[in-house]
């Protein structure tokens, strides 16, 4: 493979909640920025097209800001029109070779990545396509997503044993700070979390004991 994949580090991958309220939304993930998550997320499943340009687009001047890199879930559209720093793709969000070759025509360093729920061979051909990072998940019974079926620890385990060395490994669903030590030593780079960092008291410092977890 000819490009230069993204060098994703070990920690937080924040991922934000269904808000309506664009300032609250904004507030609270300045709060988690200041944190210095490894990545942003912006996923909205409630927003229409109007509301998730907007949020999105603010979202991105934040963390531009914060040298954070966003990621848009599920529309390449709306991370094409942004210029984002990425897009993560799940089933039936489109294909995902096609996905790398317009994220790359935006410029280098571009972040692709791919749910892939319990399936290991959605993450070999992830892997192929160029992610830059496989999902595994839910890893854990989740709020976010109570019906999404559940993927063991092994996965992320053959995942950092078997993949490229330049895929990071992430783990999805039902994250708490009490469980991600497990998932970081399975062999999960990154922790995608949505309620235990948006829905605490004070996510700023939330999303810091997630850094400091990871770093030990």
């Amino acid at each position: 493979m000819d490009r230069i994949r993204q060098s994703l580090l070990r920690g937080l991958y924040a991922v934000t909640p269904d808000e309506s309220n664009t300032e609250r939304l904004l507030e609270m993930s300045a709060r988690v920025l200041a944190a210095r998550p490894v990545l942003l997320q912006y996923r909205n499943k409630s927003a229409c097209p109007a509301l998730a340009r907007e949020q999105a687009s603010r979202l991105l001047a934040l963390c531009r800001a914060a040298e954070v890199p966003l990621i848009i879930n599920d529309s390449l559209e709306l991370a094409l029109e942004l210029a984002a720093d990425g897009v993560h793709l799940g089933r039936g969000d489109g294909d995902m070779a096609l996905a790398r070759r317009a994220l790359d025509a935006l410029g280098p360093g571009r972040i692709l990545g791919v749910s892939c729920y319990g399936e290991w061979e959605r993450a070999v051909m992830g892997a192929a396509a160029g992610a830059d990072y496989v999902a595994f998940g839910a890893m854990f019974a989740s709020v976010t997503k109570p019906e999404a079926p559940s993927a063991p620890l092994e996965l992320l385990t053959r995942a950092r044993r078997e993949l490229e060395s330049n895929v990071a490994v992430a783990a999805i669903g039902g994250i708490t700070l009490d469980n991600a030590g497990k998932l970081f030593e399975a062999g999960a780079d990154l922790v995608a979390v949505v309620s235990d960092v948006f829905g605490a008291a004070d996510p700023g410092k939330q999303a810091a004991a997630y850094r400091a977890l990871a770093r030990e």
